[in-house]
């Protein structure tokens, strides 16, 4: 039996039967300091505020879709202490399903150290891994699938992975690496304030503006909600179209708020 199985369980079906949404991947504690400006380096900076959040891809998108009233669970490594108390604490506060996190005998909770300047809504991440291992092919084989409508493995294209095989737009991205996904597949990527674009099963190219705040926040976890609004949208039967704008629209007004409580 792999580590931390004993004990877990597949959760239920959400409201009336309703299918939940599980995202696969990370969790980990976000220490966020605000600052008014950047500091510069080898300076002593006053802040003007700090907070322990829950943070990590998967993580986010599970706030987000419940947030978005969506029943979803979450599926990652756990490592024992405090820290994992606290965002498995926080999952729970969210209604987030975390009967399928796997438990670790050891090793630490990967955390981030965020600097968030308020002058500009910027944020820059200082990220530990830890060294818990990665949820097994084992583990996942314990999933009743027929329990889920949708699963989430980040299949979404990120401006910065974009840039690092040297595309300089989403649609370009969207176009060169079409190549390397299965046909009918559908691929979409953000690219911050010039929206985000898609391609469909058929080849076709879709696109949506962004939906900019009127003043600039938070953009820390911006693209985990661009993400989870997609996938409600297209879980819920809605055009790609549809859900491209509607994860602008939902990602532009978390880039409003501090953190996500509010973004609906």
């Amino acid at each position: 039996m792999a580590a931390g199985a004993a004990g877990r369980r597949d959760p239920e079906p959400g409201p009336a039967g309703e299918k939940r949404i599980l995202c696969v991947g990370l969790v980990c504690l976000d220490i966020i300091s605000v600052v008014e400006a950047y500091p510069a380096e080898d300076s002593d900076t006053r802040c003007v505020s700090q907070r322990w959040q829950r943070g990590g891809n998967a993580s986010n998108s599970c706030t987000v879709l419940a947030l978005l009233g969506a029943p979803c669970a979450f599926m990652g490594s756990l490592a024992p202490g405090l820290a994992a108390d606290f965002v498995l604490a926080d999952l729970r506060r969210y209604g987030v399903d975390v009967g399928l996190a796997v438990p670790q005998a050891g090793g630490s909770l990967p955390a981030s150290v965020v600097i968030a300047s308020a002058s500009r809504g910027t944020r820059t991440i200082l990220h530990a891994h830890g060294n818990l291992p990665e949820v097994t092919a084992r583990d996942f084989e314990r999933v009743d699938l027929s329990q889920y409508k949708w699963i989430h493995w980040e299949v979404f294209i990120s401006k910065d992975v974009a840039q690092h095989f040297g595309y300089r737009s989403a649609p370009e991205a969207l176009q060169g690496l079409r190549s390397r996904v299965q046909p009918g597949a559908t691929l979409i990527c953000a690219w911050a304030e010039a929206g985000a674009d898609a391609v469909g099963p058929g080849g076709e190219l879709v696109h949506s503006d962004a939906f900019p705040p009127e003043t600039l926040v938070d953009t820390l976890g911006a693209g985990d909600t661009f993400n989870a609004a997609v996938i409600f949208a297209l879980s819920a039967g809605r055009s790609l179209q549809d859900a491209l704008t509607f994860g602008c629209q939902i990602a532009g007004r978390k880039c409003g708020i501090q953190g996500f409580d509010g973004i609906v």
